[in-house]
């Protein structure tokens, strides 16, 4: 009897340890599946948030490339067909910065973000308008004085004096093709202004004097630009801290307003307003083209504006600067086309080396690129081994 007590027991035993190891086996089995659940979706994520950020990637060289071709050929046209002031120019280089007040509305800023102050916000976006108001005149004035095809090609000088304000201020580091690049503009740089006695003798009767009025303000316009370029880029890391495309919403809304501002006051100040409306009158397309043709402009300077702050924020002011340099090879063309620009051998030779340039940037960031995937790729495998 006893023993056949310890018989049932001994199997009772038996069959709470098969169930228990089946449960544990099951657990076990959900877990794995859970795992593998988890690897699937991690393998997801991140091609996901790839493709994501060459969408904005690709949204923003289209704004730039396509605003600011726009608005350089704009711009040349309305001084080619009689306009004459050169702060309605700079002004429409801002003025168009109500388009973008509904995308302040629509898009919001992060949540955990940690703003800075409303007076530090105030004097960020006041000194960055008030630059951008000297930039931008220096820019009219070379758009005056300047065919439109030497303007493009002397405006290849940013990416020198950004390379200088990127290294002191936001820690760039140079390179071999960094530095093969500021040379090869410096020598298409200096290969304009040799041509300057040929140039000045275009189907625009450019005076010499003005040829070199128009030089400098444009060379000083591409340093101002390249500061506030690096200016900005370190004003996204260190003040703002807030990622997300109001931020650059902001940053171009209110130092546009400012700028818009501070244009209104010059263009009084200066007595330009009294000759508007004989100027619209003398417009060789007319009245309708004359407001037409500014009105294109400012929404071509925004948009270009847009895509230039939001490579900045994504990438470096750097970046975003040679990704600009595009348009130059375009134009000229278009310039030659339109304007009847000459288009000779030495200006020829500097597109070639202003193109060399640009190439040798962007190799770079291919290289710098290619280095952080190779690199993520060697912590995603160290961290599922020790997963494992």
């Amino acid at each position: 009897m006893e023993s056949a007590q310890e018989l049932a027991q001994q199997n009772r035993g038996k069959d709470n340890y098969d169930s228990k190891s089946g449960d544990d086996n099951s657990i076990a089995n959900h877990n794995n599946n859970n795992i593998k659940r988890n690897n699937i979706c991690n393998f997801h994520i991140p091609k996901l948030k790839h493709y994501s950020k060459w969408f904005r990637f690709t949204s923003y060289i289209i704004f730039l490339l396509v605003g600011q071709t726009t608005a350089t050929l704009l711009g040349r046209l309305y001084f080619d067909k009689g306009g004459n002031s050169k702060w309605m120019a700079t002004f429409v280089q801002s003025a168009g910065f109500p388009i973008l007040i509904p995308l302040k509305f629509f898009f919001s800023s992060s949540a955990a973000s940690i703003r800075p102050s409303l007076a530090q916000l105030a004097s960020l976006y006041l000194a960055f308008g008030l630059l951008l108001t000297g930039d931008n005149l220096m820019y009219s004035y070379g758009l005056l004085y300047l065919p439109v095809s030497t303007y493009s090609l002397l405006c290849a000088s940013q990416l020198a004096f950004n390379a200088v304000t990127s290294f002191f201020i936001n820690k760039q580091k140079f390179t071999a093709l960094v530095l093969n690049s500021l040379v090869i503009l410096t020598i298409a740089m200096c290969l304009l202004a040799i041509n300057a006695s040929n140039d000045g003798n275009t189907s625009n009767d450019i005076a010499r004097g003005k040829y070199v009025i128009g030089f400098l303000c444009t060379l000083g316009a591409s340093a101002t630009y390249s500061l506030y370029l690096s200016l900005t880029q370190y004003s996204f890391e260190k003040v703002i801290k807030d990622e997300s495309f109001n931020t650059i919403v902001c940053m171009q809304l209110y130092p546009s307003f400012v700028a818009t501002c501070a244009c209104v006051i010059g263009l009084f100040g200066s007595g330009e307003w009294k000759t508007l409306n004989e100027e619209m009158k003398g417009y060789k397309l007319g009245r309708v083209s004359y407001v037409m043709t500014l009105a294109f402009t400012a929404i071509s300077w925004q948009v270009s504006s847009v895509g230039l702050l939001g490579l900045i924020f994504e990438v470096s002011s750097l970046f975003s600067n040679v990704i600009s340099t595009v348009s130059l090879p375009v134009v000229p063309v278009f310039a030659v086309v339109f304007f009847h620009d000459k288009m000779n051998g030495v200006k020829v030779i500097s597109l070639v080396l202003a193109i060399w340039g640009f190439v040798s940037y962007i190799y770079q960031h291919y290289l710098d690129n290619t280095k952080v995937i190779k690199e993520k790729g060697k912590d995603s495998i160290v961290a599922g081994s020790e997963m494992c």
